[in-house]
Parts: structure tokens; C-alpha cells; sequence
């Protein structure tokens, strides 16, 4: 790829103006991060993304190197938790680019966010833009091929001006930064042991389908809970029925029968994740297996061979063993590595996103 050299120039308040979004020239040398050993945590970078919403329109919007957020104490995101988010990565390919993984289905999922939140729509395809920029500008913080780690990706936006009666901000503030991070499995993927919660994930009709920070909010008791009993996620049901299997408080479930079919569950309280709308994709089209969404009775999950949570961090985690109460619903697959198909799946995917296997039209975006 042609090299850019265009060089924006730096405004006060540390922001970058300029198409590109490109930082100061530099010689693009990674930084010296001990990429073997980086966990999976915040580490600041040099450059983020601002966009603000005022008067009805958003402007411009700008790179900049302040990390600090100045709000007044009575923001709407600190009174009625009116924010969403989402999360991405980017990667170094096994031919050098740098590229990020189905972005605009990102920025359609945040589209449809803000909607469900009466928050003002931030355009897909200035989403995708301004991670290009973000991704672009902190190059020198995407790990190299083969290291395991990535840059992880997180735009958000929240009502940003004093709100004190129950109703929608009128100003807001898009934001994105990135952050270099270590594999989520250190050592390869062990299957986990997860638990049939007692407590509700998501109502009908309400926002389990978005990605809204009240969702993760309410998640945390139940997830340290989880913790303190020994397991290592939990397993909604549909609140309803409690009959049916939903998600967990952050990733969504994939199963595998004992025929081979790859099985995820359907529900309207469900986030559409795209690792999981990618993995069905992979098994139809990639490895010739079947292919459902539909819903997963729990009475069902017994009858399963091989079972995942999939999500943008792990790509997919192995299940090993589902504790009911007591009831105890080992896996085939066991304990021990991922199962047959799911090891496929995921090999499959990585490999698509690394640049090993051809990726279908429209998957990679590439950066650089």
C-alpha cells in the first residue's frame, strides 16, 4: 500500500486536525512493550478520538492527546446512565497491515444503541472513520503478528450536559481510544466452568439486544457472586420462562451437537454479537456444517457435545462443565482443551482476522 505522508497539524488543547487523522511523521517502530507479557487491561495511548453533540448536529470532530473527560456533576450519563458502547480490535496481518475486523457492523450495532437510548445516532461510517484515525495515529502501539496480543478498541458516547428531571441529555460526547492487550488466555483457552444464574440478565422488550452500559452495570454483582462460588461465568435464562438459554453477562453461547451442527441461542434480549454472527458464518460457508440460531431450551443443553461463549475479547472460550443447582451437566468436549468443531471454529476465525485464510468480501477493513 501507498505510504501517506500527509501531516496534519496539532491545534491547541492537544487536538490533531486534518482528513487523514495521520500523527507526526514518525519511523513507526512499535513501542518497547513487552508484547509476551501484556495482560489484558487499560494502557494509555498517545492519541483518542472527540466528537461532541450540540444544537441538534455533531461537529467535526478531532484526534486529541488529553485522556480527561471535564463534566458537570449533574452529566446525564452520571444521573441516568445514558451511554453505550462497543468494542473492536485491530491486528497486525501475517503480510504486515494493520486491520480491523467487521467495523461497521460495530457502527451499525451503536447506530441502533443510540436509537433504543434517545441518543442521536453517530453515522457508521464516521464511526468507522474515527477508529481508523485512532488505529492510524497509535500504530506504533499495535502488537506485531505472531505476539498474541492485540489493540483493543472502545467507542463510546454519553449525555454529556447537566440533566436533573428523568429525560434524554441534549448534548453528547463520541469518544474512542484504543489500548494494546495481552491474549485473554494466557497458556491457550482451558475450558471454564459456568453456573445457571438465579438472577435476570435482561427483560423482554427491554435492552438486552443494545450495547448500554446499564446492561454491564447490573451484570456485576452477579458475576463477582459467580466468582466467589468457585465458577467463572454465569448462564442467563429468559426471564420470562426461565426455560430457555439466553447469553451471559458479556459474551454469547454457542453449541455444538452431537451430529456437528453449530447451535446458537435466538432470542430479542439478546446482544447480536458479530463474533457469533461470524462463527455461523464460518460453519456454513468455512467448514460445511450446519448452521442454526434459533431458541435453546435449557433441557436441551444437556444433550450438547461440544458449548462456547464467543465475544470480541476471547473469540470463543470452551465450556467444560454447567452446574445447576447442584446438577452438574458435563461436556463431552471435557475439561481439558477446546472440542473438535469449536477448535475449528476458532481457528477459522483467527485465522480470517490474521490474514491466514482469505476473508469474505467487505470483513477486513484495513488501515495500513
Amino acid at each position: 500500500m501507498e505510504k501517506n505522508n500527509y501531516r496534519p497539524q496539532k491545534s491547541p488543547g492537544g487536538s490533531i486536525s486534518g482528513k487523514s487523522g495521520r500523527t507526526e511523521e514518525k519511523s513507526m517502530a512499535a513501542k518497547n512493550i513487552d508484547w509476551a507479557n501484556l495482560g489484558f487491561g487499560y494502557m494509555k495511548t498517545d492519541y483518542r478520538y472527540v466528537s461532541n453533540y450540540k444544537n441538534g448536529s455533531w461537529d467535526q470532530g478531532a484526534l486529541t492527546t488529553d485522556d480527561q473527560i471535564l463534566l458537570n456533576e449533574c452529566a446525564c450519563v452520571f444521573q441516568y446512565a445514558q451511554t453505550c458502547f462497543e468494542g473492536l480490535k485491530a491486528y497486525t496481518t501475517e503480510d504486515g497491515h494493520i486491520v480491523t475486523f467487521r467495523p461497521d457492523l460495530n457502527g451499525e450495532r451503536m447506530e441502533n444503541s443510540a436509537k433504543r437510548l434517545e441518543m442521536p445516532v453517530f453515522p457508521k461510517e464516521r464511526f468507522v472513520e474515527a477508529v481508523t484515525k485512532v488505529v492510524e495515529a497509535n500504530a506504533d502501539y499495535v502488537p506485531p503478528f505472531g505476539s498474541g496480543a492485540t489493540l483493543y478498541i472502545r467507542p463510546y458516547m454519553f449525555g454529556s450536559d447537566p440533566v436533573i428531571g428523568v429525560k434524554p441529555a441534549s448534548e453528547y460526547q463520541f469518544r474512542t481510544f484504543c489500548t494494546p492487550v495481552g491474549p485473554y488466555f494466557k497458556g491457550g483457552a482451558k475450558p471454564i466452568t459456568i453456573r445457571v444464574c438465579d438472577f435476570d440478565r435482561a427483560a423482554p422488550h427491554g435492552t438486552g439486544h443494545v450495547k448500554a452500559g446499564l446492561n454491564y452495570a447490573m451484570s456485576l454483582h452477579a458475576i463477582v457472586d459467580a466468582h466467589q462460588q468457585g465458577y467463572d461465568e454465569n448462564m442467563y435464562l429468559d426471564a420470562a420462562t426461565r426455560t430457555n438459554v439466553e447469553e451471559t453477562g458479556g459474551a454469547n453461547f454457542i453449541f455444538v451437537t452431537k451430529d456437528n451442527t453449530v447451535v446458537t441461542p435466538k432470542s430479542d434480549s439478546i446482544l447480536p454479537s458479530i463474533t457469533r454472527r461470524s462463527i455461523l458464518y464460518v460453519a456454513e460457508h468455512y467448514l460445511g456444517l450446519k448452521a442454526e440460531e434459533r431458541e435453546v431450551p435449557f433441557e436441551e443443553v444437556k444433550e450438547f457435545a461440544e458449548a462456547g461463549l464467543c465475544g470480541t475479547a476471547a473469540v470463543i472460550s470452551p465450556i467444560g462443565k454447567i452446574v445447576d443447582h447442584g446438577n452438574e451437566i458435563c461436556l463431552p468436549s471435557g475439561m481439558e482443551k477446546m472440542g473438535p468443531v469449536t477448535q475449528k471454529l476458532y481457528d477459522t476465525l483467527t485465522g480470517i482476522q490474521m490474514g491466514r485464510i482469505e476473508a469474505p468480501q467487505g470483513w477486513i477493513h484495513v488501515i495500513r
